[in-house]
């Protein structure tokens, strides 16, 4: 297929020239239209030939979108791409100079959070924006250098980073300091050049050496000696227990990297510790990776490398790099801390090789027994003082069962594994900073590649445990309902509670490579999600069961009827409803007891009321409200605007669920025992009844209760005796 794109030599379609040059769709340019003519496509193939006039240049923009390669470059769904095309709309806002700097103030206030402009990649969105900035030309550099728009300018170079050499050539043909269609003399081109270069390094070595803001984009952060085409990653899971929020951010991090530079990721599990693993983690990690949308190469087990493991610590043994120690455990960490040499240390490869054997049979005698890595027992980082190679444990192991009676450690095996499948970088979260030194030199003994190690900092979130072992207390101890129940901080977790994955990768992606540490606050993540689902989820009523308050509206429809009416009055994607109006009609005890006699209120999708007499039983209790429609009065005049339900047979029983944090202490420190902090409250649950419409979400669906919030079906109506469970979402504001 040939492609000719036609246009006037004064007005090149920048847009459509630097997107097909991104998405790597050759095009042959003819700039001989005349002045004021529209761009076209010529598209030939075999015998046909098409011709797509420039009547917008978004309508090529779109072609080009839908046929690059490139993921998501058009939207991953009608959603997204609606979003791109207001983007392109606004696109050339930027070429009118009245409105240049207000385009810029807008589009940097959009980039506070966000790495792209719509979704989680680059979209043909980026490239519009970025053509229309690179397009006006000194004016923007100016801008630029001046840094006044820092988010917009992150944005940019990111982009130019990732594109330099096609950009590079498009600005250089169609850009000069007057603009677009402007080209500069080709000296004046060169040195502008060598400008924009020196500053894409001084914004990089200022990413790199700073990095502490949250929203600084990911791609600021380089790996050290990565070369596009030759990164290989791995993320590393050891199958005892859920995908968490913390694993989210390694997983993410590591797909983030191997896409930037065009590499491989593998997800390996690391399966050294029978005790703790089994098939259940192993099945639920990949589903989990999969919810993520985590890419990747091949899955591979440590537990494929026993044999050679084995091997390497015979040869480390015979070469005296290890040795076998039967020193009492706890005697072991004390001599550690000290810097005492064991007195096993010294003995000589046969009689450690008769120990190994020893532990290998897995004999009474081998299971007082380690294997230990002779490094340095008088190093001021503790993690070089001889750390265990491997440990008995006769339990089978859940994937090659009874064969082997010992097991290497994560420290062992770890960077052996990722040097025998050719890991050129392994991400790793700053708690293991202090082990980098022992990484690098167990390799070093080992005689195998070295591999490079980039730190980011470890995710931690308020009121919250990521620890495993005490996420397991949990589930062992019926204090929740499993590892996917709604009060867990696990992938699968969160997602029942309400969360979108979107809403879960802009979090993380957000906060970028930094190492440095922080403590998170749920509060942001949820308010993410909310504008996610708000533009989009249904909308339905509950009015709370206990005390609920019947309305009689006097002049109200003597015979019910009907109403269809949007779900969503904004998004006439989520469908439609029926609404019953009648005489009679339910509202919230709380919206009853504040409303006066002969005060007029708003009934929401109905009209206006005039409420005439309240009554009440003997302890002062609200029963019976008696009013009059008043459908011509102005809904701006009233005070409360009032959800409501019509008396009828057909509302659907409701559980409203809602959760609270499984700890008290907003941080854990250093020996503070969890136990101390459980609080004892953390599941409330409120009878209600809903709309009729309620009896056909789908569970995992999410609606917002008007006036109340925003839910998720966990259980679908079944039968009128079984409530329909909906879970409370948070919408990122502090809860009392």
């Amino acid at each position: 297929m040939e492609v000719k794109l036609s246009f006037p030599a004064d007005h090149p379609p920048l847009y459509v020239i630097a997107t097909a040059k991104v998405a790597g769709i050759p095009i042959s340019e003819d700039s001989s239209l005349a002045s004021g003519s529209l761009p076209t496509f010529l598209i030939s193939s075999n015998d046909n030939e098409f011709k797509l006039r420039g009547t917008s240049i978004n309508a090529l923009l779109r072609y080009l979108g839908r046929v690059a390669s490139i993921p998501n470059f058009y939207g991953q769904d009608a959603f997204e791409s609606c979003q791109i095309d207001e983007w392109l709309e606004y696109a050339p806002t930027f070429s009118t100079g009245s409105e240049f700097e207000n385009a810029c103030c807008y589009v940097d206030g959009i980039l506070l959070q966000r790495t792209f402009l719509v979704g989680y990649s680059l979209s043909i969105a980026d490239i519009a924006i970025w053509s229309g900035l690179a397009g006006s030309g000194q004016r923007w550099e100016s801008l630029r250098k001046s840094k006044k728009y820092q988010n917009l300018v992150r944005w940019f170079n990111s982009i130019y980073a990732e594109y330099n050499t096609v950009l590079n050539e498009v600005t250089g043909t169609y850009v000069g300091k007057r603009g677009l269609g402007k080209p500069m003399p080709a000296k004046m081109k060169e040195k502008e050049q060598q400008g924009i270069n020196n500053h894409m390094k001084n914004v990089s070595g200022d990413a790199n050496e700073k990095g502490k803001a949250s929203s600084k984009a990911t791609a600021e952060v380089d790996l050290p000696d990565a070369e596009v085409g030759n990164v290989r990653l791995r993320f590393a899971p050891e199958p005892s227990g859920y995908l968490h929020i913390g694993h989210s951010k390694a997983a993410l991090m590591n797909q983030y990297f191997a896409q930037r530079y065009q590499g491989q990721l593998i997800v390996r599990f690391d399966d050294t510790n029978p005790a703790k693993e089994s098939n259940e983690f192993v099945e639920n990690l990949l589903k989990d990776i999969e919810t993520l949308g985590i890419k990747y190469d091949a899955v591979t087990y440590t537990s494929d490398y026993f044999p050679q493991l084995m091997e390497m610590a015979e040869n480390l043994i015979c070469n005296g790099k290890a040795y076998v120690d039967d020193t009492p455990r706890e005697q072991m960490q004390k001599e550690r801390m000290d810097g005492i040499e064991s007195k096993c240390r010294n003995n000589s490869p046969q009689k450690n090789m008769e120990l190994w054997k020893e532990m290998i049979a897995g004999s009474e005698r081998g299971l007082m027994c380690c294997l230990r890595g002779k490094l340095d027992m008088q190093d001021p980082n503790k993690s070089l003082r001889d750390p265990v190679y491997y440990r008995c444990n006769p339990l089978p192991h859940h994937r090659i069962g009874s064969k082997y009676k010992l097991y290497p450690t994560y420290d062992f095996a770890c960077p052996f594994v990722d040097a025998k499948e050719g890991i050129t970088h392994a991400l790793r979260s700053s708690e293991y900073h202090d082990r980098n030194a022992q990484y690098h030199r167990i390799q070093e003994d080992m005689g195998v590649k070295k591999v490079h190690i980039y730190e980011f900092s470890r995710l931690n979130m308020v009121y919250t445990l990521l620890s495993k072992r005490k996420l397991l207390w949990f589930v062992q101890n019926g204090k929740v309902d499993g590892w996917d129940d709604p009060r867990f901080p696990t992938v699968q977790g969160i997602v029942r509670r309400g969360l979108k994955i979107d809403a879960l990768i802009q979090f993380i992606l957000e906060q970028g490579a930094s190492k440095n540490l922080n403590l998170m606050e749920w509060d942001k993540l949820w308010t993410i999600n909310k504008k996610i689902i708000d533009p989009v989820c249904p909308r339905h009523t509950a009015v709370i069961d206990e005390k609920r308050v019947l309305v009689t509206l006097a002049d109200g429809p003597e015979k019910p009827f009907v109403r269809i009416i949007p779900r969503h009055k904004k998004f006439e994607g989520a469908g439609e409803k029926c609404t019953t109006y009648t005489k009679r009609i339910w509202i919230d005890y709380a919206d009853a007891v504040s409303i006066s006699e002969n005060e007029e209120i708003t009934l929401m999708d109905w009209g206006n009321a005039i409420i005439k007499e309240i009554r009440k039983d003997q302890d002062g209790n609200i029963t019976q409200l008696i009013g009059v429609l008043h459908l011509k009065g102005s809904v701006k005049a009233t005070k409360l605007k009032l959800t409501w339900l019509p008396e009828t047979s057909e509302l659907v029983n409701l559980s409203l669920m809602e959760f609270d944090y499984l700890i008290t202490k907003k941080k854990l420190d250093e020996g503070d025992d969890f136990l101390d902090a459980l609080n004892p409250c953390t599941k409330r649950e409120t009878a209600a009844v809903g709309d009729s419409n309620i009896r056909n979400l789908k569970r995992g669906e999410i609606v917002q209760l008007e006036r109340k919030g925003y839910y998720r079906c966990d259980a679908p109506f079944i039968r009128p005796s079984k409530p329909v469970v909906l879970f409370a979402i948070p919408d990122g504001r502090q809860q009392k």
